[in-house]
């Protein structure tokens, strides 16, 4: 970094070194993501850097430009979408993809920014539910532009996202069941704390209410999004008399535990329970039988959130908050349920 590098032509470096009372070399530092400077120190910088609207100058591309995707894990298929949804955008603006596993479901690890400004890429997309104030910091002062596709939380008004219409997913789910002539349905959703859980939770209640419904609490169940999640809720909810007669899965993994779970206790799928899942990942259709389910445009969502990136953000303009619809996708995992036993 230059020395007259400037902040938007009002401040230089050098005179941002002299603000936070530090050398030159420490703000370089600080600016190409050394860990050799103390945490106080690069806070102050930092925040220096941001009041001055500091910007990296544009530079020459890189030979090899990166999009990096940062997921807290890489093991679902509701993964590989996403991954294809950025590969797509990539290729066709000649990048790469860099994929990096880091963190929780909520942020990144601390050490994970040190590495993404050390590869200094196009732009990154993150499937968290926000970044830290620091972690928002250190990537503008850089130029890197960021994006959280599926929030799990709300993320701030400046961060820029790409979701789906979860909400009306789980409304449309659940009306599905009720239309279907359900009474007793159940949920799986995902976990408490996030967002798109408690977003499809509250269609499935608005649909039993505007049913006339009453909902149980011992239905509504709070999973993982993961095939055991699904398996053990199910196991039981399915056991005892009182048992619904349709589940609303709020993932396909999840829907995949309730089938296997539905086997072993003898139910037969739809004929004794009806199941609909949540995503339409690819596999849906394979499972026995074909999971009737919600289609959340995972790869679209990816690819918007890509070509985010890469588009040129105009000064002063909020940031981007997209919203993509979501629709039911019947198939051969729902039917009425069956009719109540005769009383001799």
């Amino acid at each position: 970094m230059r020395e007259d590098d400037d902040v938007d032509g009002r401040v230089t470096l050098a005179e941002v070194a002299t603000q936070a009372g530090v050398s030159l070399s420490t703000v370089s530092k600080v600016l190409n993501g050394r860990s050799d400077v103390s945490r106080p120190t690069r806070t102050k910088v930092e925040q220096l850097l941001e009041t001055h609207g500091y910007r990296r100058r544009a530079q020459a591309a890189p030979q090899a430009p990166l999009i990096e995707l940062v997921f807290h894990e890489l093991e679902s298929v509701w993964a590989m979408e996403l991954i294809r949804g950025v590969e797509n955008v990539a290729k066709q603006n000649h990048a790469s993809v860099v994929l990096t596993e880091s963190g929780t479901r909520h942020a990144p690890d601390p050490d994970w920014i040190e590495g993404v400004l050390r590869r200094r890429p196009l732009g990154v997309v993150l499937v968290f539910s926000t970044l830290p104030d620091r972690v928002k910091r250190q990537l503008r002062s850089r130029a890197i532009p960021f994006v959280i596709v599926d929030p799990a939380g709300d993320p701030e008004p400046d961060v820029p996202s790409v979701g789906s219409a979860n909400w009306s997913g789980g409304m449309a789910a659940t009306r599905h069941l009720v239309e279907q002539g359900h009474r007793r349905i159940a949920i799986i959703t995902g976990p408490e704390d996030m967002m798109c859980s408690l977003a499809r939770l509250d269609g499935y209640r608005s649909a039993m209410a505007m049913a006339g419904l009453d909902v149980d609490p011992a239905h509504v169940r709070y999973g993982d999004f993961h095939v055991q999640g699904g398996f053990d809720h199910a196991m039981e909810l399915l056991d005892g008399p009182g048992r619904p007669t349709a589940v609303f899965a709020g993932s396909d993994l999840q829907a995949l535990g309730v089938l296997e779970a539905a086997r072993l206790k003898g139910l037969s799928v739809p004929d004794e329970l009806s199941v609909v899942g949540y995503d339409d990942v690819p596999l849906a259709q394979w499972s026995s039988p074909a999971l009737t389910t919600v289609h959340q445009p995972l790869r679209q969502m990816a690819e918007e959130a890509a070509q985010m990136l890469l588009r040129p953000r105009e000064p002063g303009k909020g940031a981007l908050r997209m919203e993509l619809a979501t629709r039911l996708v019947v198939r051969q995992s729902t039917a009425a349920p069956p009719a109540p036993a005769a009383h001799p």
